[in-house]
């Protein structure tokens, strides 16, 4: 599809059509995507003799490998809307510009995070909660993660701008070519090559490699709508600032995971033990099957309404975010209902502990109690980032981890009996709390914003 044709479609192709043809290539590559780190585990957690262990031990590399993820959509989540409203006001030059500047910052982060990462990572290992015993499946796991980090950010951070082109199936290969690598690798580095966990973070940084070539390789090349040219890695902050600002609260939802992540490690551990942690790593990846789907979603809907906005067209911005808020609605009320009727199933793909899987089912149910609300949050969320709206945008990435659920998961233990279930506990309670705030906020404010839709530039 060229330049033209893909503006074309933006404007005037049906919403429901346009955004089924972006977001279904950026579910599928995000529930991919997902396949790199529960491949991983799925495998980990069966190796002969350790496998519990191994697993808890790499599930402690979680909220490491979250601020990695965090600093890669910095620019990612917050480029690819500036640059889409650009293009919808048809100065691809700026937005040729962003995609310059979001690369260069990203590979001055890529270049710290890896030194500062591989240094500490024993004692931040220790500091989430490792024992003895974990501690190390966790540091093999971690440093040699952490030394392909730049692959990680080059692939989360650039693909957003392939997707808000319109290029979604060529941002899907991107993940389905990693993963397919992922998963032939995993295996014969693990058990053939005796490897373990050091086999398994091997695999996944080598087939994140491949993933970035591939992007760099798109983008350079002859088939994009923006090119990636050196003369635009010069940073400029009136270009690389607002896009900082935007992407800030994809920023602090995705690094207030690793603030979260630590907050449930270091309760769970104290509360109940070993165990209590390895339920935790599994959930946090079950979760995942949620969240990231969502997220695809909504990537399929930003470059929709971030372009009409550009373009001032009003009436197809509301149809855009109607449509993805109904589609995550349906889909987040259908995974809560598989998550209460099948724990166990899910529990038992990760681990063949039973005692490890019994408990993992019983805190399923209570953790996702409240899941069927997060398709209002997430939604509405997302939809301020694609109008532009850095602020508020922010304000509502803080309210459900950082105002609502690290506060409940220290407080309720003091109130309720059973600590462990009150740890659990305090995440239904804040994506219901959340939910009802930032739908209430979203629907206040959209009207508004489409009236004064250039007052934030």
């Amino acid at each position: 599809m060229n330049s033209k044709s893909n503006a074309q479609a933006m404007e005037t192709e049906k919403i429901p059509r346009l955004l089924a043809q972006l977001a279904i290539p950026a579910v599928v590559a995000q529930i991919i995507n997902l396949l790199y780190n529960i491949v991983d585990r799925i495998y980990i957690g069966h190796i002969p003799g350790v496998g519990a262990a191994a697993l808890t031990g790499v599930g402690l590399f979680t909220p490491i490998l979250m601020l990695i993820n965090a600093f890669a959509m910095l620019a990612g989540s917050g480029g690819a809307p500036r640059a889409a409203i650009s293009m919808g006001k048809k100065d691809n030059k700026t937005a040729e510009k962003i995609l310059g500047n979001c690369f260069a910052i990203l590979m001055l982060m890529a270049a710290a995070l890896t030194v500062i990462f591989f240094t500490f990572a024993p004692q931040l290992l220790t500091m989430f909660g490792a024992s003895d015993k974990t501690l190390p499946y966790g540091v093999d796991y971690a440093r040699i993660y952490i030394l392909g980090s730049i692959f990680v950010l080059i692939v989360m951070g650039m693909n957003p701008f392939i997707t808000t082109q319109g290029f979604a199936k060529i941002s899907m290969m991107t993940t389905v070519i990693g993963a397919v690598i992922n998963i032939i690798l995993d295996p014969i580095f693990i058990f053939v090559f005796h490897l373990g966990v050091k086999g398994a973070a091997l695999a996944t940084v080598l087939s994140q490699a491949v993933g970035a070539i591939w992007i760099l390789r798109f983008l350079s090349g002859k088939k994009t709508i923006l090119h990636l040219k050196k003369e635009n890695f010069k940073l400029q902050k009136e270009i690389i600032l607002p896009c900082l600002a935007l992407g800030i609260s994809t920023f602090v939802m995705l690094s207030t995971e690793s603030i979260l992540s630590i907050s449930f490690t270091s309760s769970l551990s104290r509360y109940g033990g070993d165990l209590a942690v390895g339920a935790m790593t599994i959930i946090t990846s079950v979760s995942q099957l949620a969240t990231l789907p969502l997220q695809g979603i909504c990537q399929g809907g930003q470059p929709i309404m971030s372009y009409n906005y550009g373009a001032g067209n009003r009436d197809r911005v509301k149809k855009a975010f109607f449509t993805q808020f109904t589609v995550c609605t349906i889909f987040t009320g259908c995974f809560w209902l598989i998550m209460l009727l099948f724990p166990k199933m899910f529990a038992g793909i990760f681990s063949n502990n039973t005692e490890l899987i019994t408990y993992t089912a019983w805190a399923l149910r209570i953790y996702m109690a409240g899941i069927f609300s997060l398709g209002f949050q997430v939604a509405c969320q997302q939809s301020f980032m694609a109008l532009g709206q850095a602020k508020v945008s922010l304000l509502l990435a803080c309210l459900r981890k950082l105002i609502l659920l690290i506060p409940l998961i220290f407080i309720l233990p003091h109130f309720i009996q059973n600590k462990v279930f009150a740890v659990f506990l305090a995440e239904p309670i804040s994506d219901i709390l959340a939910a009802i705030i930032t739908t209430s906020t979203f629907f206040s404010r959209f009207n508004k914003i489409l009236i004064t839709k250039y007052n934030s530039y």
